[in-house]
């Protein structure tokens, strides 16, 4: 199969990569980019372990084809932080244990990301329901959920 030229934006730089039509987009950020955060926990869409934003909208990157990421924008967990300044969230996520093993903790920090771009001020039942597509298997969702209440309170502070 021939592979298909892609030139997108990655955490704000340009990017230019060669991949094979059916390869995921997961798969590029993680084997031809070297982008190892978002991981795959289910490759069906499901656990939310793989999330990234395109174009200001949370998907599963599993579910999306490397070929699809083509002038677009698309933010990973390594686009966080700047430099060694922690993201508030993810500031927050170690100062409430809100992780343990750490394979969803880069899709909940994008999802939680994502939701509070869009809602500031969310409730707690308003989080839930953000971070409803990310699966943890460790921590159970209490420490997260305070965690993204804690980001949000010093994001609007900030």
């Amino acid at each position: 199969m021939a592979g298909v030229a892609v030139s997108t934006t990655i955490n704000g730089d340009a990017v230019e990569y060669l991949c094979q039509p059916d390869e995921t987009l997961l798969e590029v950020l993680r084997d031809r980019l070297g982008l190892t955060g978002a991981k795959e926990g289910c490759g069906t869409g499901d656990c939310g372990a793989c999330s990234v934003i395109v174009d200001g909208r949370l998907v599963c990157s599993c579910l999306v084809l490397g070929a699809e990421a083509e002038g677009r924008e698309v933010e990973t967990i390594e686009g966080m932080a700047h430099g060694d300044q922690l993201h508030p969230l993810q500031q927050k996520f170690l100062e409430h244990a809100a992780l343990q093993c750490g394979i969803c903790t880069p899709g909940f920090l994008i999802a939680a990301k994502d939701l509070l771009a869009k809602n500031p001020s969310p409730t707690e039942e308003e989080i839930r329901f953000g971070l409803a597509g990310n699966l943890c298997r460790c921590t159970g969702y209490d420490k997260i959920v305070r965690a993204v209440q804690d980001a949000a309170n010093v994001m609007k502070g900030a």
